[in-house]
């Protein structure tokens, strides 16, 4: 069970602070006899009200020297954009890295996707929705996650990264 005051990961709303765990019943909602965390997202404006045996993924955010030690490893990320019409397929394949709740399956997922966005623009082509959606998915929960870990706002984690691995430009 986690404690008041832990930043965990829920599902896929990312990273929230467990606010209390009480009891259910009528005046707090959900079944009497049964436990609830109130977990507060840190970047979304609303409470969250979960059972503490619930089924939605539940775990402790990264630590820090676990963000340090992924970042230090997206140099060596080889990733392989997924190339397919079939819009129903590149769904469940980003579904599920974004499912996996996996800090490292959320890089390669993003990497592959930003690879992805540098074909299609030598192609003077756009992304599609689809891309579009799931790489700002990854990037929030992927950017949330190490943003509490290191003890940073998120949006400083993409210039964190860059200096700690320096740009692609920079290792080529």
């Amino acid at each position: 069970m986690y404690e008041v005051g832990q930043m965990i990961v829920y599902g896929t709303r990312g990273v929230c602070r467990v606010a209390a765990v009480s009891p259910g019943g009528t005046s707090s909602g959900g079944d009497a006899g049964r436990l609830y965390y109130t977990l507060e997202p840190l970047y979304q404006s609303c409470v969250i009200y979960a059972p503490v045996d619930g089924k939605v993924f539940m775990r402790p955010v990264i630590t820090r020297e676990e963000a340090e030690q992924l970042i230090d490893s997206i140099p060596d990320v080889q990733p392989e954009a997924c190339f397919t019409r079939d819009l129903r397929e590149l769904k469940e394949h980003y579904e599920a890295s974004i499912f996996s709740h996996d800090c490292a399956e959320l890089v390669a997922l993003s990497m592959s996707i930003y690879e992805k966005r540098r074909a299609a623009e030598r192609q003077k082509r756009r992304l599609n929705q689809t891309d579009e959606r799931f790489m700002k998915q990854a990037e929030q929960l992927l950017f949330g996650e190490l943003a509490t870990a290191l003890g940073i706002p998120s949006e400083q984690v993409p210039d964190y990264i860059s200096k700690r691995v320096g740009s692609p430009e920079s290792r080529a």
